[in-house]
């Protein structure tokens, strides 16, 4: 009994093995995820046109910008979290502002080559007669994609100014995450 026993497990080991062995290598590969997007996958600019312009004349409520993301490679990448944002005022007193984040959760995305993604930063514009230590003048942002350390220097084509709130819990000036 005992060596039938043997006998039956080794053939179904046998069996296994066998069928094993017949899985075409094809089928057994797996394809690799993309990588994430880095700096020098990517270009990056202002959307200019007309729908997507903040409203920086009106100062009644928030507006927003758009920076998009072009992946310029020839292979697939990934995107995902919030890029980090520095405003360089035109004032000598404005210095650099640091955009905190939204509330917003992130969700992965996949780039193409050639395909674009943006993101949007929500912006409380002031009139012009709102007193110089409470306004920020927009002259530059140095954008940096998610995860990187490398980073775009973006010429602000807009105009207008910010309320002043980079020392603000909740400012009313805000970034939201790549895709959203």
């Amino acid at each position: 009994m005992k060596s039938k026993l043997t006998a039956v497990a080794l053939a179904a080991v046998v069996v296994a093995g066998t069928a094993a062995a017949a899985v075409p290598a094809s089928a057994a590969t797996v394809k690799a995820a993309p990588a994430r997007c880095h700096t020098a996958d990517l270009k990056a600019g202002f959307a200019t046109g007309d729908d997507a312009k903040p409203e920086m004349g009106q100062t009644t409520k928030q507006t927003q910008a758009f920076i998009w993301f072009t992946n310029q490679s020839k292979h697939t990448c990934t995107l995902y979290g919030f890029a980090g944002v520095d405003m360089i005022g035109a004032q000598p007193t404005d210095g650099t502002w640091s955009l905190a984040r939204s509330a917003a959760k992130p969700e992965k995305l996949t780039l193409e080559p050639g395909a674009t993604t943006d993101f949007s930063i929500t912006l409380l514009p002031v009139a012009a007669s709102t007193p110089q230590n409470e306004k920020f003048v927009p002259s530059k942002f140095v954008v940096t994609p998610p995860n990187e350390t490398e980073h775009f220097t973006l010429k602000w084509p807009f105009g207008g100014q910010i309320l002043k709130q980079d020392g603000a819990t909740h400012p009313a000036t805000y970034l939201n995450p790549v895709g959203l």
